[in-house]
């Protein structure tokens, strides 16, 4: 990766705010840094021309964060949770400021449509090879902000992930996927969406059926599985909700990216967060039943994300860049499949 493009390209967006026209996610710091690990550096300015017209500025603080829990999930206090973690990894090793908020952030994955933790694992993954960079330190403490902001806890998710109810065996990725139930009104934004989730009689026995991690090693295995089984959902689903459906695939894999860089103890609740991420969007944006997986033409994973690259959208380029990743841990062909059947729908 072109050191310099990809900082040139933060610095430039590290100007204007995590979201716009009220609630947008701002998807350029992700996409920047998945056409810059993919040798699409000469693609990465002429992007970003084009995009950045639609940003908002950096939004303004009201006062600085003192009481954290008070401020947790306002996004009105998004300037002030910018300006606070700017802070604190100018003061503080990144790693250890990540390993102290991951813990408070991970039950709030739902923020901004997950893009919290989204943006998190891309920044997490730009600073592992050069990790005093102040450009992607910058974008760290952006991301952990906007995070912060919009934190957003998935309904029953606290109760479901302590355990199944009574009587109800505990199952792997395979199955608890297709156990998922759907929210009967599947219209309006994915807020009104989580919102319907506790009127689901089989919303939490569902979230609870995923076996929980009983070791770090597991746990890594365990979710390699389920960003490769919502990939292959995404070929099932993905003509219902192509945008939407993208998050339950880039969330689990944010979330795989960053735990290199945790404390290996956070392993399986990060795991259990993710399952939670991938079980709701799935559960709000999937059809009951799925179609039968489109036929594309067979390309080589360089091509693939090429492909992805011209088309242009963020969200292809992000699924791209995720399911490349799941490719490589599994071989299996149907995922660029995936990231193909995406540049098509979207």
């Amino acid at each position: 990766m072109s050191d310099g493009v990809l900082d040139e390209a933060y610095e430039r967006l590290h100007r204007t705010g995590p979201e716009y026209q009220g609630w947008l996610s701002n998807h350029g710091p992700m996409a920047v840094e998945a056409l810059a690990r993919h040798g699409h550096q000469r693609q990465v300015h002429r992007w970003l021309d084009d995009y950045l017209g639609r940003l908002d500025d950096l939004p303004r603080g009201l006062r600085p964060i003192d009481d954290w829990r008070a401020a947790l999930g306002d996004p009105k206090r998004a300037g002030d949770w910018l300006a606070y973690f700017d802070r604190q990894l100018r003061e503080h090793p990144w790693r250890d400021v990540l390993g102290t908020w991951w813990p408070r952030l991970l039950p709030g994955i739902a923020a901004g449509a997950t893009h919290g933790v989204i943006r998190v694992g891309h920044a997490v993954r730009a600073l592992e090879p050069d990790d005093t960079n102040p450009h992607r330190l910058t974008e760290l403490a952006q991301a952990l902000g906007y995070w912060a902001a919009r934190w957003q806890p998935i309904p029953g998710a606290d109760r479901a992930l302590d355990g199944p109810p009574a009587g109800r065996e505990q199952t792997d990725v395979d199955a608890a996927l297709p156990g998922l139930p759907r929210i009967d009104d599947q219209t309006g934004g994915v807020r009104d969406r989580l919102g319907q989730l506790p009127g689901v009689p089989r919303w939490e026995p569902a979230l609870a059926a995923l076996r929980p991690a009983r070791s770090p090693e597991e746990a890594k295995r365990v979710l390699t599985t389920l960003v490769h089984r919502a990939g292959l959902d995404y070929l099932r689903f993905g003509h219902a909700e192509p945008v939407m459906l993208v998050h339950a695939v880039t969330a689990p894999t944010a979330v795989l990216r960053t735990l290199p860089a945790l404390d290996r103890a956070l392993w399986a609740p990060s795991l259990a967060a993710a399952w939670a991420a991938t079980a709701a969007m799935t559960s709000v944006y999937a059809p009951a039943d799925g179609i039968a997986p489109p036929t594309v033409t067979a390309l080589t994973p360089a091509e693939v994300f090429a492909r992805a690259a011209r088309h242009g959208d963020a969200h292809v380029v992000k699924l791209a860049d995720a399911l490349l990743d799941a490719h490589a841990a599994s071989g299996d062909e149907l995922l660029l499949t995936a990231a193909g059947y995406a540049g098509q729908l979207i």
